[in-house]
C-alpha cells in the first residue's frame, strides 16, 4: 500500500492488522489507539500528518515503523507536501453570499489557553435561516462536530494547509439554528463533594489532562473510563470545565460532580451511574 503524510489512520489498520501495534509503538499518546471507541471516533479523521503532531514525532517516522509491514511511501506526494483532500463543497454553501459566512477564527484564543466553546455557542445561537458558521483552526475539531450533528447541523471541513482548517456547520432545513446546548445536569460545584470524596475514599484514579492541548484532555479521560472499574471513581484534575465532554458521559451512563477551585483549576469526580 502506497502511503503519504495525508493517509488516514483508519486506512493503516484496516490494510493491515499490525499497523496498530507499530504505530503505538512512535508515542505514548497513540495507546488511546487500542480503545475501539475512540479509535472509532478519530482514526477515520485523522491523517499520519495529523497524527505526527498530537504525537510529538514526524510523519517519516510512520514510514519508517510501517515500511516492515510492506507499506511504501508516495516519493511524489511526500514531496509536494499536500494537505489533506478536501470532499466537494456542498451545493448549499455554494449557493451562500460572502455576507452568509460567519466566519470565527479560534486559533489565537487556543494558543492562549481560552475556551472558545462559549463563544461557539453565541454564535451558533445568532445563526439566521441561510447562514453558515465557519470555524477557522489548526485541527479537525471532532468533538465540536459530533456535538453540533447532534443538534440537527450538518458540516463540511476544508483542509486549506496544514495549518488552517476551516470547518463549516449549517442547516439545510431553513429553520433557525438552534442553541448548542449545554448538558442537562448543572454544571455548578457540587453539594455533595465531600460525601463522595469520602464514599469514593481509596477507590479512585487520578488523571491529570491540564498539560494536554485539544482534543487530547477529552481522549485520555475517556480511555481512562473504558478501563475503570465499577466500585471506583475517576478523578480528573482540569483547567476548564469540558463541556464537550459532559455530553459523552450522559452518552455513557456516568455520573460527574465538578469542583471549581480557582480560574485553570477544576477538578472533575467521575462514576457509573448508582
Amino acid at each position: 500500500m502506497l502511503i503519504n503524510a495525508q493517509t488516514k489512520i483508519a486506512a493503516l489498520l484496516k490494510h493491515h492488522p499490525d499497523a496498530l501495534e507499530t504505530i503505538i509503538t512512535l508515542s505514548p499518546d497513540f495507546k488511546k489507539l487500542r480503545n475501539p471507541i475512540l479509535r472509532k471516533l478519530m482514526a477515520g479523521r485523522t491523517s499520519i500528518a495529523m497524527a505526527s503532531k498530537i504525537g510529538g514525532c514526524k510523519p517519516e517516522d510512520f514510514f519508517k515503523a510501517l515500511a516492515p509491514l510492506g507499506f511504501e511511501v508516495d516519493d511524489k506526494a511526500v514531496a509536494e507536501e499536500k494537505t489533506p483532500e478536501s470532499k466537494p463543497m456542498p451545493d448549499f454553501l455554494k449557493n451562500l453570499k460572502p455576507e452568509q459566512f460567519i466566519n470565527f477564527d479560534v486559533r489565537a484564543m487556543i494558543a492562549s489557553g481560552d475556551d472558545p466553546l462559549r463563544h461557539i455557542q453565541k454564535k451558533v445561537k445568532e445563526l439566521n435561516p441561510g447562514e453558515a458558521l465557519k470555524i477557522i483552526n489548526n485541527f479537525e475539531p471532532v468533538p465540536l462536530i459530533k456535538l453540533l450533528e447532534k443538534q440537527g447541523f450538518d458540516s463540511f471541513v476544508n483542509f486549506k494547509d496544514s495549518e488552517t482548517i476551516e470547518t463549516y456547520f449549517y442547516k439545510t432545513s431553513g429553520g433557525k439554528a438552534s442553541v448548542l446546548s449545554e448538558p442537562d445536569t448543572e454544571i455548578t460545584d457540587a453539594g455533595d463533594w465531600d460525601e463522595l470524596l469520602k464514599h469514593f475514599e481509596n477507590r479512585m484514579e487520578e488523571v491529570d489532562v491540564r498539560h494536554l492541548e485539544a482534543p487530547q484532555p477529552m481522549m485520555t479521560i475517556l480511555e481512562a473510563l473504558e478501563t475503570l472499574p465499577e466500585d471506583k471513581a475517576l478523578y480528573v484534575h482540569h483547567k476548564r470545565i469540558p463541556v464537550f465532554l459532559l455530553t459523552e458521559l450522559k452518552d455513557r451512563n456516568f455520573e460527574y460532580r465538578i469542583k471549581e477551585v480557582q480560574e485553570g483549576e477544576v477538578y472533575l469526580l467521575i462514576f457509573k451511574n448508582r
